[in-house]
């Protein structure tokens, strides 16, 4: 008897020798090069709304010269493909929707994205001040009150947006289009507001302006229950909802409260005029500032170089005229200072200046800027007795000024870290997700820590390798996000760590 418990003693004390003697931690080096396919993150291409699938090769964009002389594609670094167009584009007629309609231009601009691994966003604009009829008639047919402007020699119909026909009528196109475009492998975000002159969400003409918190609830409470998968977007910026038709100008009284229920609502950030010195000021730059990490942030630059704005005229003389490189540098830094997660490449001569004498930091953008997370420490067991309980730690780092927004409604924090046993095929056959991880917690010199105790039962004993991942919880905790690690590491979006054996 006295055999039989020294024989168990020492197989206990083997076991625990052998457990503390099996674990390894693993590091890794971040991959600073790959540009990272990830949602609400990178360089975003801005197309013409009258644009169809041709204009990749009319406007160069599949051929594009970089300043150090390679022939590379504009999609080869943005990850999504940005349309702001009218609701008449949409919704020509009553019920008659481009996206059934194969024949459309819309149909064929989107196909052309989606078919070069991009998503899509857009801004639907109703305002037709300055562009033309932006609503469809059959709205104010309808009934729906208007007031007019006149573009050219044509005399341009606008909706009040308090007006309850137009309500109706737009809440039933809505639902339409989400219907469609709920769909997180085809849009990337919506910047869901597209009221005022050019869907800025300044100059509102409204029929009461005492109903601009109305208006604001409104609207965002219908992008939000119809798009409920899909990140949504507002211009922030002083004038906001603001009831007049003097363009800029002090800041609005109500901007700072329409924008917390916006938020409120589900909503992130974008602001149209970064890299504008006089528009975006102080106050859009604290306003970002309040938000950092607790919502994404998305940079349109305001400056047209090489068309009618006179960026030379910008108040901080940081411009020369006839030298677009410095208009790109102070949205760099614009962008940079505000903690965006997506910068903008725009269209034509715009996006053949970043390519062309900026080229550097486009490069750098994809390395600095949005989120780029990667696994710089794996600690997991190299054998274990089968049926054993294990811990499994991991530290992210993050190299963008940035931040992994899963704390936004739309997301939920569906993405999270994971682990995976992987066979001898690379097939995982088990995955072990931290669903107590927040990613959005994982910063610039802030690292994540996750430790994870679990169990291997019902493992058979052999030989498997560890992998980890951010996976996606709404898609059976596969890799959702690419992570920055050298794609010859990886095993179908897990990153390979090493060798376990079950004995």
């Amino acid at each position: 008897m006295r055999r039989f418990h020294s024989i168990l003693l020492f197989a206990i004390l083997s076991q625990a020798v052998l457990s503390c003697a099996s674990v390894k931690t693993v590091s890794f080096e971040p991959d600073k090069e790959t540009v990272l396919r990830n949602p609400l993150n990178g360089w975003v291409l801005y197309l013409e709304r009258n644009w169809d699938e041709t204009f990749w090769d009319k406007t160069g964009y599949d051929h594009i010269v970089t300043s150090t002389g390679d022939t590379v594609k504009v999609s080869d670094y943005a990850n999504t493909v940005y349309v702001r167009t009218s609701w008449r584009a949409f919704e020509p007629e009553e019920g008659k929707y481009a996206w059934t309609d194969p024949d459309s231009r819309l149909n064929h601009l989107f196909r052309s994205v989606l078919d070069r691994g991009m998503k899509l966003s857009f801004r639907i604009v109703v305002d037709g001040r300055d562009q033309g009829q932006n609503t469809p008639d059959y709205v104010f047919d309808a009934g729906a009150e208007y007031y007019t402007s006149k573009v050219g020699n044509r005399e341009v119909r606008s909706p009040y947006p308090d007006d309850p026909v137009f309500q109706e009528k737009y809440s039933r196109f809505i639902e339409a289009l989400a219907g469609e475009y709920n769909d997180i492998d085809k849009v990337d975000f919506i910047d869901a507001y597209g009221l005022g002159k050019w869907g800025e969400g300044h100059s509102l003409v409204y029929k009461d302006p005492s109903n601009n918190v109305a208006v604001m609830d409104w609207i965002t409470k219908l992008y939000a229950r119809t798009f409920t998968d899909i990140p949504l977007v507002i211009n922030y910026h002083r004038l906001l909802g603001e009831p007049s038709d003097n363009g800029w100008g002090p800041v609005s009284s109500v901007s700072d409260s329409l924008l917390e229920r916006a938020i409120a609502n589900g909503y992130s950030l974008r602001h149209d005029a970064f890299g504008m010195n006089d528009y975006y000021q102080e106050w859009e730059k604290d306003f970002a500032h309040r938000w950092n990490y607790r919502r994404p942030i998305i940079l349109e630059g305001g400056w047209i170089t090489g068309a009618h704005h006179r960026y030379w005229i910008d108040s901080s003389g940081k411009y020369r005229e006839g030298h677009a490189e410095d208009v790109r540098q102070g949205e760099y830094e614009a962008g940079a200072e505000a903690h965006v997660n997506m910068m903008d490449l725009r269209i034509g001569d715009q996006t053949a200046s970043w390519f062309g004498s900026c080229f550097d930091l486009v490069k750098r953008f994809t390395i600095e800027g949005g989120y780029r997370l990667y696994p710089s420490r794996v600690t997991v067991p190299e054998k274990v007795a089968a049926g054993s309980k294990v811990t499994l730690r991991s530290q992210w780092e993050n190299l963008g000024w940035g931040y992994c927004p899963v704390n936004i409604p739309q997301w939920n924090w569906r993405y999270r870290v994971g682990y995976a046993l992987l066979d001898r095929t690379g097939k995982p056959v088990r995955i072990f997700a931290d669903s107590s991880s927040d990613l959005s917690l994982c910063l610039k010199d802030k690292p994540l820590r996750s430790i994870l105790k679990t169990d291997l039962s019902g493992l058979d004993k052999g030989s498997y390798t560890w992998a980890v991942s951010l996976v996606d919880s709404q898609n059976k905790d596969c890799p959702g996000l690419q992570v920055a690690i050298d794609p010859a590491l990886q095993q179908d979006g897990w990153v390979e760590v090493l060798t376990l054996e079950i004995i």
